[in-house]
């Protein structure tokens, strides 16, 4: 137990920065194998990590002892985009008297490093527990050297301790459920302007931001796995929601007083169906219902709701080589709008003192948290290198996408760009 504890505090001192996740702040999977295959894990097991973070229903499964270490690079290339707030780059902290338009310009977020472990035991026949960490939702920007964009920089990153058990009924039925211990750390840093006399236009520039504010919550997942044919399997999972709230973290209204933010990670629903008919060859598909347009914080900042399709595959080429590739497809929770409200505040965030224009809710949206990547190719492979050690590649990648949302006539436009690479590594002991 000890060596489990000490695994679980290494992986949280390493975590150093966040990451702009794929299916809106989520990453599309986790196990490197899962990744390599669209994000699969509720129809299919590839790795022990799967049947905790994702579908625990296939933790009764897993047999002996397991363990998985591992991390993705995640190099985001996202492109922001604000015309109409003007800035004349004085320092002096107010605005200038000509409009810009600031074009595409880079962030300087680009590269990060989301670890991972994983570890599972079989107690006997019908139990086998699990114990995961991981780094799964994150978002984050970085304008700070850029003319027009409010020196915008966000970070979100977020956490999940999870303990997990899994009960195998019989042959044919497996059930499982998991604690999702979470901690997440926030940075709304930016500089803000302000529509002091409501006529639409901005005002003062002021440092919104209080600095970077950590919480924890807590959550659960229950799944189900059904293999009614040695080559077909059946899977479902639901995992609940997690409340945070960070404090000091954001001063909406330019009084002096940082308020608090109420952020929670929505919950989501997943069924999926594997098949395997022959040995050497497995695929299988997953829908993923994700809740942001209820959870508190997505839901004020009008996120839709996410239907996440995965599909992917497996052949063994050989008896130590497997050979992975994948798809990942869901429309973006941020949606392009035309023709915003500037002047009637009437949008709320939880704790915000203030309150937001239609357009202010978009523009920050697009600047400070563009969560908006949809088609995702991917591919992968695992390579068993001994009877007891392996290990497994994937490779993600997400193609552009555009949002852009207009207000005035188009005077006033936020838009995002949006494309990601990943390469994701584990090394997996099977004792």
């Amino acid at each position: 137990m000890r060596k489990v504890a000490g695994s679980v505090a290494l992986i949280t001192a390493v975590i150093s920065t966040t990451a702009l996740a794929t299916n809106g702040d989520n990453m599309i999977g986790v196990s490197p194998a899962s990744r390599a295959m669209g994000g699969l894990g509720t129809g299919i097991c590839l790795e022990p990590t799967d049947s905790i973070f994702r579908n625990p229903g296939w933790l009764a499964r897993q047999k002996g002892f397991n363990l998985s270490f591992g991390g993705i690079l995640f190099m985001p290339h996202v492109k922001g985009r604000s015309k109409g707030y003007w800035d004349t780059n004085d320092n002096d902290d107010t605005t200038g008297v000509i409009p810009v338009d600031s074009g595409y310009q880079s962030s300087d977020a680009n590269f990060f490093t989301i670890p991972e472990i994983a570890i599972t035991n079989q107690i006997n026949d019908k139990v086998v527990l699990g114990l995961g960490a991981y780094g799964v939702s994150g978002m984050g920007v970085d304008y700070r050297d850029k003319t027009g964009l409010n020196k915008m920089h966000t970070s979100l990153q977020f956490m999940r301790f999870v303990p997990a058990i899994g009960y195998k009924v019989n042959e044919k039925l497996a059930i499982g459920g998991a604690l999702h211990l979470a901690w997440g750390s926030l940075d709304l840093g930016a500089m803000m302007a302000y529509d002091n006399d409501g006529d639409g236009v901005p005002g003062t520039l002021w440092n919104a931001s209080g600095g970077q504010s950590q919480s924890y919550g807590i959550g659960a997942s229950f799944g189900v796995n059904f293999k009614p044919l040695d080559s077909v399997c059946l899977g479902a999972y639901y995992q609940s929601s997690i409340k945070m709230k960070y404090k000091n973290v954001f001063d909406s209204n330019a009084d002096g007083n940082f308020e608090d933010l109420k952020l929670e990670q929505p919950q989501e629903f997943s069924v999926g169906v594997g098949f395997r008919p022959i040995p050497e060859f497995k695929f299988g598909f997953d829908v993923r219902w994700i809740n942001w347009s209820d959870a508190d914080g997505y839901k004020q900042f009008k996120w839709k709701d996410q239907w996440v399709f995965a599909v992917g595959g497996e052949y063994k080429a050989t008896p130590r080589l497997a050979l992975r590739a994948g798809y990942n497809y869901a429309k973006s929770p941020i949606r392009g709008k035309s023709n915003l409200d500037t002047v009637n505040r009437d949008n709320t965030v939880p704790d915000f003192d203030g309150r937001f224009s239609d357009y202010e809710i978009e523009w920050f949206n697009l600047i400070g948290f563009p969560a908006i990547a949809e088609h995702h190719l991917t591919c992968g492979f695992g390579y068993q290198f001994t009877e007891n050690f392996e290990v497994n590649v994937s490779y993600v990648h997400a193609f552009e996408k555009k949002v852009e949302s207009t207000a005035m006539g188009g005077a006033l436009l936020a838009g995002a760009k949006n494309s990601q690479d990943s390469i994701g590594v584990s090394l997996d002991w099977h004792f």
